[in-house]
């Protein structure tokens, strides 16, 4: 899933059953103490539209069922007695001796945007040991999901504006781009104006805050993957004494503006690039797209210009652009595992063939084989432009094009031009980074990887240095994809798993190769 900044814009016009979405109230100011609210458990129904759709979740191996529930939150934080909105949950209850429970496992999974009650029972299995002494749970942030979900434009209109020229060449095309992005940012507004002000990373941290209260937990134990190591951040920013164990993997560098993080990522999607041509050049059989690691990458560079002056068929009646293949691209560098689809999908294109490519992108966009969007996308973009103050003027983003191009020839320009998704947005944003920092937390086991395209490396020293002093501990991961704990590396589940289940924090400065 997208779980960073990379993005294009996008959809959704979302159809939520009222029977199982806690929206915004209309009535009257309330008295109630929503710490004291209980929760009711079901088992969990289909997702909705808006989380992806798909079929309600398969019980767990050992028979039980993922149960869900609604929690009411203050849609307006300043304002706790005001309008409230629902916080969709879902659990996974311990599957351990009861008197050796700990207490609740919060997940989020990143995005921004992402839906934790779809995206944890989907990977559960991966953390059953974790079970063993937690309720996995996780939830959909406020904006997302289930959780009063973002709706800006319908699938139709959606599909048009996929299919556009993101990476302008001319003052046309770049007057289309602009054009399109305000009248996607208007549809926001005109469909989720109530919401939109409410969606700030700080207000989801306060969320976390009332569940822990909710679940009946005295500290909250987390567990923060790219936009969730972000989130996690805040939280601990804003309650250092409640910070239980946790966890932060796929590590956001918490001190960049949104622009020095478009680069960063242009950097990090460069280097994965990289490291799959090497990878597929250096095996013992031929790599079917290209002899040497720059002619892979010389071949894809021309395929893409050859996109931007005719796209190829790709998934009937969509045609592959030049954007959407390289949205493509970039979803296949999320994951080591990813690398086999991407030769796939090339070899395809080398023969007129873009379908391949085209599912990628519409896995990174949250597009459906049925043609509908879930709200992953106009929710990200929410998040993102409620928490960022910077909006970027198209000649700012033009002078900025040569350093994005150093950083990435493929990239380059696409994470340049992604910054003006917040140039006409509605809400003002809250600044122009983070504040993470949390004298008195619990440590924090802050992994990073290497190889990681979406949030660098780097992110994780950043992180270890803006929680402060005797706070973060780093790991690092020596390994390729978007996080460590779900490469499956024995060293890394082993550290990660000694923290959490038994509350042994590895030194500091462990390496896991």
């Amino acid at each position: 899933m997208p779980s960073s900044r990379l993005r294009a814009a996008a959809l959704t016009a979302v159809v939520l059953l009222p029977s199982l979405v806690a929206g915004c109230s209309d009535g009257d100011s309330r008295d109630e103490d929503l710490t004291a609210q209980k929760l009711h458990w079901k088992d969990c129904p289909a997702p909705s539209r808006a989380e992806g759709g798909g079929s309600a979740p398969t019980p767990l191996p050992d028979g039980d069922p993922w149960q869900c529930a609604t929690m009411k939150a203050p849609l307006n934080w300043d304002d706790p007695k005001g309008d409230t909105l629902g916080i969709a949950l879902v659990r996974a209850k311990a599957s351990g001796d009861p008197g050796r429970r700990i207490g609740s496992l919060v997940f989020n999974f990143g995005g921004p945007g992402g839906s934790g009650v779809t995206t944890l029972p989907a990977f559960g299995e991966d953390y059953a040991a974790l079970r063993t002494r937690y309720d996995l749970v996780s939830f959909d942030p406020r904006g997302v999901g289930r959780s009063d979900g973002v709706r800006c434009e319908n699938d139709q209109q959606l599909d048009a504006y996929f299919q556009q020229d993101m990476t302008p060449d001319d003052a046309a095309e770049r007057t289309t781009l602009l054009d399109n992005t305000k009248q996607f940012n208007a549809a926001c507004e005109k469909n989720s104006k109530k919401v939109l002000p409410h969606v700030r990373t700080t207000d989801a941290a306060r969320d976390m805050d009332l569940m822990r209260q909710v679940l009946g937990d005295a500290k909250m134990h987390y567990f923060g993957i790219s936009y969730g190591t972000e989130l996690g951040g805040v939280y601990a920013h804003l309650f250092p004494r409640t910070v239980g164990r946790a966890v932060f993997d796929a590590v956001v560098d918490p001190t960049q503006t949104s622009e020095q993080g478009a680069l960063g990522q242009a950097r990090g999607f460069q280097r994965a690039l990289d490291n799959y041509a090497e990878d597929c050049t250096s095996k013992t059989e031929d790599c079917p797209v290209g002899d040497t690691p720059a002619d892979v990458k010389n071949r894809i560079a021309r395929l893409l210009a050859q996109l931007d002056a005719k796209p190829l068929p790709g998934v009937f009646p969509r045609e592959l652009t030049q954007s959407a293949a390289t949205n493509g691209i970039a979803q296949a560098l999320y994951s080591k595992d990813f690398w086999e689809y991407l030769t796939e999908g090339l070899e395809q294109a080398y023969d007129g063939d873009g379908r391949t490519l085209m599912l990628l992108s519409d896995s990174m966009n949250g597009r459906g084989e049925n043609g509908e969007y879930s709200n992953l996308v106009p929710a990200n973009i929410a998040i993102n432009c409620a928490d960022d103050r910077a909006r970027y003027s198209p000649a700012y983003v033009e002078g900025r094009l040569p350093a994005f191009r150093a950083a990435s020839p493929l990239f380059g320009d696409f994470l340049a031009w992604g910054m003006v998704s917040c140039t006409d947005w509605a809400v003002p944003g809250a600044a122009d980074h983070p504040d993470v920092s949390a004298p008195g937390s619990a440590p924090i086991l802050v992994v990073g990887n290497t190889g990681d395209p979406a949030t660098p490396y780097e992110g994780a020293r950043k992180m270890v240095d803006a929680l402060g002093d005797g706070v973060g501990v780093e790991l690092t991961y020596r390994g390729q994809g978007h996080g460590a704990y779900d490469s499956k590396n024995k060293c890394v589940q082993a550290a990660v798993n000694g923290y959490l289940l038994d509350g042994k924090v590895p030194a500091a400065g462990t390496v896991c190769s």
